[in-house]
């Protein structure tokens, strides 16, 4: 309870455990007894709730490690049985220990535990001793007992589901997996009554960390489909998911920035946020408690970080429950590493399933802050586009060298641009180059010292991409026909990808190392690069690391200032090298 001293980062740990501040942090044995070292006892029965955990563990690290480290997967796999046993040795749950604070975690059942390290060690060991025993412990929790339930105190019955059930389950017995099959079904159907009466058909008791209870309960309806193909709860798993990701009563996801474009915890109860190093993305909150138990807590509130309040949803808030976006609010916006853990296996099935469904194949572009700025290393193929916001200086030898060497190229020009050179844009048109956006306004999205501090709002942002693709329209470009966008000064951050994402927009920028897009500065800057330098700076890096997916920008257009056009002959010549080493130039979005 005292990791809840203060708001701070492991390498600035200064709470005093009883050695001094900052000396050290104790680790209580697992003795079987009920520990305390405060005012607080703990209800401890034994040691299987841990030793259970431990032993499936170790079972199933030793599976997946073996074909890597076999030695030491040898060594973990005893050590799964050695804890095994003395988890049979001490039946009972281990609870945590407390010294200052009533909050613990308070485990009460411990079957389902040694259920599953019994499970896994017989999968890895085929001893059938461990599958008696399996099932043994396995008939004595048929169903977690919160599935149903109304309340439960803090992680009384944990984990959230039992992964026991579905090994039986996948067992070539026919009569023992129909059993632990049916198992699995009554959990779920218990919570499908409490669902119905909810208008987001969500049956979860709504005690600390439920977010826990929904991922659980989702994971739960997945493996008992993905095993039976019974369909009967699919749509109550895709409420659960759904309620995660803002079908709930305050419209807001519960995972950190995801989706960065919509609502989500800005501000969870985190020492990377507080003390300004970054946030915990994709880290799922605890999610809403009922009104009881958040108003009997201690220590919560609304304020925020910076300056900016918390959000509350006032509006929003139903009777029954509460849920706030504040980073003093440790029972509702805490990052848990169960329910992430369990979504996170979730959504990667879903992702293997769309992908089977799709006949896709993987995504090897690389991305930086959402866009896209390298295509698939492994082909040697590079990709060359041009950007311009006013001047079309660099149109002739452009088109004319693209031409001659029978390359398409993507120009990415801003909304003016477009109502500026209408002959520049049909004539590219002519020569089926790709036509994309660049703002309409040329707008500087951030500021320079600091990437992530935008300069723009979300409407604003908006409003300016759509006036751009409204110029496009009216030269006779499409949305579909443009869905890739370099924003202007080729600057962005992640949310400005995100909010182009949520667009149907996809951010893409040059490959950073070779200069190209230097080739708009001039003599008088203290960043000019010659063309010679540029071309040098090229064959450097393809001499060193190759220049397989690389993104080559250059710029349409430049000062006058500029008489060294990087666009006339030495893009020429660039070209002319780059094809004798093999590479194709080719444009793939």
């Amino acid at each position: 309870d005292r990791d809840h001293s203060g708001m701070r980062l492991p390498n600035k740990d200064l709470v005093d455990y009883g050695y001094g501040p900052g000396k050290g942090r104790p680790v209580y044995f697992c003795s079987g007894e009920p520990q305390v070292r405060g005012t607080y006892m703990n209800a401890t029965t034994g040691v299987a709730s841990t030793a259970g955990k431990f032993a499936s563990c170790f079972a199933l690290g030793a599976e997946v490690l073996q074909p890597f480290y076999p030695e030491f997967a040898q060594k973990i796999g005893a050590k799964a049985d050695d804890a095994y046993q003395e988890g049979i040795k001490k039946p009972g749950a281990c609870q945590t220990a407390s010294v200052k604070s009533p909050y613990i975690y308070e485990e009460d059942n411990w079957v389902d535990d040694m259920q599953l390290g019994a499970a896994e060690l017989y999968r890895a060991t085929k001893n059938p001793k461990y599958l008696e025993q399996a099932i043994a412990y396995g008939r004595s929790e048929p169903v977690t007992p919160w599935m149903g339930a109304d309340s439960a105190r803090h992680y009384q019955w944990y984990p959230f589901m039992n992964m026991g059930h579905y090994r039986l389950a996948q067992t070539n017995n026919k009569r023992l997996s129909s059993e632990f099959i049916r198992n699995m079904r009554t959990g779920i159907q218990r919570t499908y009554e409490k669902a119905v009466e909810s208008p987001f058909l969500h049956g979860i008791p709504y005690i600390w960390c439920s977010n826990n209870l929904t991922t659980a309960m989702l994971t739960q309806c997945r493996l008992y489909r993905e095993i039976t193909g019974d369909t009967t709860y699919e749509e109550m798993e895709a409420a659960l998911r759904d309620w995660l990701f803002g079908c709930n009563p305050w419209g807001t996801s519960m995972v950190v920035e995801l989706p960065l474009s919509g609502d989500y915890p800005a501000q969870p109860h985190s020492s990377l946020l507080y003390a300004g190093v970054g946030n915990t993305t994709g880290g799922l909150v605890d999610g809403p408690v009922y009104r009881t138990i958040f108003e009997s807590l201690r220590g919560v509130n609304m304020d925020g970080i910076n300056g900016k309040p918390g959000e509350e949803y006032k509006r929003f808030q139903p009777n029954q429950m509460v849920y706030h976006d504040a980073i003093n609010d440790y029972s509702t916006n805490e990052p848990t590493m169960d329910g992430t853990a369990c979504l996170t296996y979730y959504l990667s099935s879903l992702q293997k399933e769309g992908m089977q469904q799709d006949n896709s194949k993987p995504d090897r572009n690389i991305y930086q802050d959402g866009g896209i700025v390298r295509t698939d290393p492994s082909k040697k193929q590079i990709t060359l586009v041009f950007t311009a916001a006013d001047k079309a200086d660099g149109a002739d030898p452009i088109l004319r060298t693209l031409k001659k060497h029978g390359i398409k190229g993507g120009f990415f020009f801003t909304g003016g641009f477009y109502e500026r050179f209408p002959q520049v844009i049909q004539r590219l048109k002519a020569d089926g180059h790709y036509m994309g956006g660049h703002s309409y306004g040329h707008l500087l999205y951030a500021a320079w010292e600091n990437r992530d501090s935008l300069l723009v709002t979300r409407d604003e942002f908006e409003k300016d991409l759509l006036r751009s693709y409204e110029t496009m329209r009216n030269a006779g470009i499409t949305y579909k026909e443009a869905s890739v966008y370099i924003p202007p000064y080729e600057y962005y951050n992640k949310q400005i990808a995100a909010w182009a994402s949520n667009m149907g927009v996809q951010v893409i920028n040059f490959t950073p190392g070779t200069l190209t897009n230097a080739d708009y500065t001039t003599p008088d800057m203290k960043n000019y690069r010659s063309s010679q330098e540029i071309y040098d700076k090229v064959m450097e890096v393809e001499a060193r690391e190759g220049l397989n997916g690389h993104i080559m920008l250059i710029h349409f257009g430049t000062e006058e200032s500029r008489t060294d056009k990087f666009y006339d002959k030495p893009m020429e010549k660039l070209i002319k090298t780059l094809k004798k080493k093999g590479y194709t130039f080719v444009f793939p979005f």
